[in-house]
């Protein structure tokens, strides 16, 4: 073999442990890399409390991940003082005690949450070069023991609000929550929740799984100040400057995790998309995107700015 053949099998293999630390790593660290992201949100009338919520999202929980459940029950520290899930928190039937672990220790908590499509069925094996070209699909899947889990949530004092709408006050503000069913699925209905606030509704919070833009501007048209949701998975794999390439729905890549402050005629409309704390079992890694829960503070309008 010569000068130029040694130098490419070099290459080639040094390519190839790049190619295997990469993957070693995605998988085995930045997957479990759990992280908490705070935020602070100004939106509630002037001179009142703070109210912290707990965004919890993309769970999609295995029985054997013992890492995260234990990661997702200490966030109990934090004492918020109110929960939103947005949905798929399972990846398998048997994940549901374990899921009970995790949450239990929010019990109490007021709450609201929705559905994703993995709280219906379970994932199925798929090319992941398709996200490229198309959302994915929920065709031909197993089914999940949804309505054990709807129980489960309801027992910790959660409210199911796919399609409903649930008033609160919680630190002298009375604020609403309006959610929808998975837009992924096409199985959201905004008519059934659509409108201006309740009466006695100072704030207007949606809550919906997958961010589809026929359901943000809906919830921006009637006057939603902030917008909870998940399905992203913050694109999963993101480039070293941690924007997506994917969003698995029609936002914008660039919206694809964090805290946004959409364009708006009249007040200041937040999206908050949670980036999840899992992945499909048959796409387990992660690259410049780590798992996260969100923790946001939302705090009274300055109204000398």
């Amino acid at each position: 073999m010569g000068r130029r053949g040694r130098q490419l099998l070099k290459l080639t293999a040094a390519l190839g442990a790049i190619g295997a630390a990469g993957v070693v790593y995605g998988v085995g660290i930045e997957r479990n890399a759990f992280t908490l992201r705070r935020m602070s949100v100004p939106i509630l009338p002037a001179g009142r409390p703070a109210i912290t919520i707990l965004h919890l999202s993309d769970i999609h929980l295995m029985d054997r991940q013992l890492w995260k459940t234990r990661w997702i029950a200490q966030l109990d520290e934090l004492a918020p003082d109110f929960i939103v899930n947005t949905g798929d928190n399972l990846s398998e039937a048997r994940a549901l005690p374990r899921l009970a672990e995790a949450l239990s220790p929010f019990e109490g908590i007021p709450g609201v949450f929705v559905f994703g499509s993995n709280d219906l069925f379970a994932p199925k094996p798929v090319n992941p070069l398709r996200y490229l070209r198309s959302a994915s699909n929920h065709h031909d899947r197993p089914p999940l023991p949804n309505g054990a889990l709807r129980q489960l949530l309801e027992s910790f004092g959660w409210q199911d609000i796919e399609e409903a709408r649930q008033q609160f006050t919680i630190n002298q503000t009375t604020f609403e929550t309006r959610g929808t069913a998975d837009a992924h699925r096409d199985a959201d209905d905004y008519a059934a929740v659509a409108g201006p606030p309740q009466a006695g509704s100072e704030l207007l919070i949606g809550v919906t799984h997958a961010p589809y833009r026929r359901v943000l501007d809906a919830m921006i048209a009637d006057g939603d100040r902030l917008i909870l949701a998940g399905h992203t998975h913050g694109g999963q794999v993101c480039l070293p400057n941690g924007r997506a390439l994917v969003t698995n729905c029609d936002l914008p890549v660039e919206l694809a995790k964090g805290l946004h402050q959409l364009p708006s005629s009249t007040t200041p409309v937040w999206l908050n998309v949670s980036a999840g704390l899992g992945t499909s079992p048959h796409a387990p890694y992660r690259f410049f995107c780590r798992p996260e829960a969100s923790l946001l503070t939302l705090t009274a309008v300055d109204l000398t700015d």
